[in-house]
């Protein structure tokens, strides 16, 4: 049984099938959907609140806590230098994608469409990685260099939410992330006292970090990742990204193992919340956005990858120039968070169902990688 579960998470079922029940309810019974959408179920909050404003933040937190591990000594990013390409790469993954936007856009599209260049700049972590994983193995360097670009860029995908798609009847109120900074401040006191228990900080330190982003009218899904490095950690990592090592029982640790599980069938709500689109939604921006993904960032993460070879910063030993293309078109596999900033860059929601199934449709990245890595001989790594 245990065995079953754990392949319904490495494959992403939960997602998916949120997604499929999403859009086939929305498409029989669209008003029926919309309803359970937005009506309150949960002390007063939505289906769409709980599952985007605090679900999301769990999301977040497990993938801060594999960069936190991934800079200790050991890690994948550990020397710093190591770190440097992976992030110019994503500078790449993220230019690439608005550029490719924004100049199709003025050939075929029209300026209301203007809006969702951000769309395209995010990368979904678990189909990606399970992705990475089956093209190049579980112990390639490039799964751990592609994990790095969607952790990145992902976080990237929520700061442009908070920059450019402020909701114009809220406007930013920075005051409140003083709140957010002490959050931040607590959990860096519990951690000077040693406190060996992640739910102090994250009840105290999270909740205060939460609260600030949401009255500042930021999106409060990043409120643990700045609570998140705090928590006592190993000396050491002995493990890849999104691998646990069972010998370690630090606070950081333990809320990887504990809440992962919760995370991975969680997206299930996830999918189901925001994948609700009808079908009849198709437009120009789908297409948009499927071409930002799928040439944008294969094109941005490779030439900026490349570039910054090329000056020095080296791909990860074990990498070379072929992994680099394959793992860019991977990259290009939109989904979660793609569908997070979809919802938020357009008002109309026409043309926002139209840039979902954009996003949604971008999963062919990930099959076209597999059959790049087949046609380009990579050998996996086991």
């Amino acid at each position: 049984m245990k065995h079953r579960l754990n392949l319904l998470r490495e494959f992403s079922v939960p997602l998916l099938a949120g997604v499929a029940v999403a859009i086939l309810w929305a498409n029989i019974d669209p008003s029926g959907y919309a309803h359970f959408n937005s009506t309150p179920f949960l002390g007063g909050l939505s289906f769409h609140f709980v599952a985007n404003e605090l679900f999301m933040v769990l999301f977040f937190g497990i993938a801060a806590v594999e960069i936190t591990q991934s800079f200790l000594p050991g890690g994948d990013l550990n020397p710093i230098s190591k770190a440097v390409n992976p992030l110019l790469g994503t500078i790449g993954g993220v230019l690439g994608p608005v550029a490719i936007y924004f100049g199709l856009n003025a050939l075929i599209g029209t300026p209301e469409l203007r809006n969702g260049w951000g769309i395209p700049t995010a990368t979904d972590i678990a189909l990606a990685w399970l992705a990475a994983r089956t093209v190049f193995g579980a112990g390639h360097p490039a799964v751990s260099y592609l994990l790095l670009l969607a952790v990145a860029d992902d976080a990237i995908g929520l700061a442009i939410i908070a920059i450019f798609y402020p909701d114009p009847n809220m406007p930013t109120e920075p005051l409140w992330l003083l709140l957010t900074a002490s959050g931040m401040a607590i959990a860096y006191l519990m951690r000077r006292v040693n406190l060996r228990n992640y739910w102090p900080y994250i009840l105290a330190g999270g909740i205060m970090s939460w609260t600030g982003l949401h009255n500042a009218h930021l999106h409060p899904a990043l409120a643990l990742v700045f609570i998140i490095p705090f928590l006592p950690h190993a000396k050491a990592e002995h493990k890849h990204f999104f691998e646990e090592d069972p010998g370690d029982h630090t606070p950081l640790a333990r809320f990887e193992h504990e809440w992962k599980v919760v995370v991975d069938f969680g997206m299930f709500m996830f999918g189901l919340a925001n994948a609700g689109v009808q079908f009849s939604s198709m437009g120009t921006v789908t297409g948009l956005v499927l071409a930002s993904l799928i040439i944008g960032k294969t094109c941005g993460i490779f030439c900026f990858g490349a570039l910054a070879a090329k000056f020095g910063f080296s791909l990860p030993h074990g990498m070379n120039h072929r992994d680099l293309l394959t793992a860019g078109m991977i990259a290009g596999t939109g989904f979660t968070v793609a569908l997070f900033v979809a919802g938020e860059a357009f008002s109309n929601p026409i043309i926002g169902g139209a840039a979902k199934m954009g996003a949604m449709f971008s999963i062919i990245a990930a099959v076209i990688g597999l059959i790049m890595g087949r046609i380009l001989g990579i050998a996996r790594k086991s």
